[in-house]
């Protein structure tokens, strides 16, 4: 889908997708792949610590009322997350360290929660 197809809160929620990428770049990781999507979930970047795998969620709050940005992921959106990282491994030929990691923005602060989630 092109940039000019995306809703508002589309365009919005790539453009955050896009600050966590540059600072996770900054931080020395390498994009492999944005947005990957599956049956039953989505990854919003793929991207490459050293040897490991990384799976990033990126969510994005207005502030921290009602919990913030890393407590709004939910356990079904966890399993969605799962279940996409298990689809994209199968296409590798060997299985490299992985782990998932959260990038949580509130207003306008950035929080890199690495191996977020434990599965």
């Amino acid at each position: 889908m092109g940039a000019a197809h995306l809703s508002g809160k589309q365009a919005q929620g790539r453009d955050w997708e896009q600050a966590a990428l540059r600072y996770l770049r900054r931080h020395g990781l390498v994009l492999i792949e944005a947005n990957f999507t599956c049956k039953g979930g989505e990854i919003d970047l793929v991207m490459r610590d050293g040897e490991s795998l990384v799976f990033v969620e990126v969510r994005q709050r207005a502030d921290r009322r009602h919990g913030g940005a890393a407590a709004s992921i939910t356990p079904s959106k966890i399993r969605r997350i799962v279940r996409a990282a298990q689809v994209y491994l199968q296409r590798l030929p060997a299985l490299p360290p992985c782990r998932f990691d959260v990038v949580a923005i509130d207003g306008e602060e950035l929080d890199w929660l690495r191996d977020a989630i434990q599965v």
